[in-house]
């Protein structure tokens, strides 16, 4: 008996864990490596001969997170995201439960082919609106401002939340909705008191999705955006620490791991609502 229990834990362990344990160290060694790179001498980092996944020469430093903060406008750059992110993440939520709940529960000739042009519409590159979308910037005169970044991105944001948010409203009973307009409820109220509640991991899966998307864009921000006051931070690491051939590597790699906070602190607090919201509007 003893040593059916020794060979059934070996064997989770060969066929559980240590793919599990290779899997993590897989993922986290990107992170590892920016934080290693953030903390040598530069004198060490051009150092061909230094063991580069070790602070072998002159031990740490943090003279490239100095520069980050002192020497460039890093916190500007964030709070510039965290401003856009909010913004076009709510906009692009807002109107993607209302279009989600129209399409899933209100019956009107056209439905379906709206529908399947909200899926391409998602399809499409967004690299490829760039062009038509600055016409409509410089047009509304929002060129080299934040609010340029966030009438723009719920055009990506919003199909994605829209088909997201479509397949969960399916999988919920249109009873209880039937059974709140008896008691007075409209289609408004219905929404937000009675189906809302319950589609919260669905919405917190498209929120995550959403500010992800938004957080990490760089194409938009660097072409409708100038001013280094005003850029994103993507933009201003990119644009700021990378001055004709010299790359600024313990510094870009400081920001890119500091920039990478918030979107994991998301996923961290809301990944049990981001598991059952993906897989539940996934299989709708």
């Amino acid at each position: 008996m003893t040593r059916n229990v020794a060979l059934q834990s070996c064997r989770r362990f060969v066929i559980v864990y240590l793919p599990l344990l290779a899997y993590t160290l897989f993922a986290l060694f990107p992170v590892y490596y920016m934080l290693i790179t953030s903390i040598k001498k530069d004198s060490e980092l051009y150092q061909l001969k230094a063991n580069p996944l070790l602070v072998t020469l002159g031990g740490f430093t943090l003279e490239h997170y100095k520069l980050l903060f002192k020497e460039t406008l890093f916190a500007t750059w964030m709070l510039n995201s965290l401003a856009v992110c909010v913004a076009s993440t709510a906009i692009s939520i807002l109107v993607g439960l209302l279009a989600a709940y129209g399409l899933s529960r209100l019956r009107f000739r056209g439905r379906r082919f709206f529908a399947f042009v909200i899926f391409v519409t998602y399809l499409v590159p967004y690299s490829l609106l760039f062009l038509p979308l600055s016409r409509v910037v410089a047009w509304l005169h929002l060129s080299d401002s934040l609010w340029s970044l966030v009438v723009t991105y719920p055009t990506i944001l919003v199909p994605f939340a829209t088909w997201l948010l479509l397949g969960y409203f399916r999988g919920i009973p249109e009873e209880i909705e039937q059974s709140a307009m008896i008691d007075g409820c409209n289609r408004l109220q219905c929404l937000f008191r009675v189906v809302l509640p319950v589609a919260i991991p669905g919405v917190v899966c498209a929120v995550l999705f959403a500010f992800s998307m938004a957080w990490n864009d760089l194409l938009y921000a660097l072409v409708f955006i100038s001013p280094a006051d005003m850029k994103t931070l993507p933009v201003g690491i990119v644009t700021e620490l990378i001055r004709g051939d010299v790359y600024y590597w313990g510094s870009l790699m400081g920001g890119a791991l500091i920039g990478s906070i918030p979107v994991v602190l998301f996923y961290v607090f809301f990944m049990d609502y981001y598991v059952s919201g993906l897989t539940a509007g996934a299989i709708k």
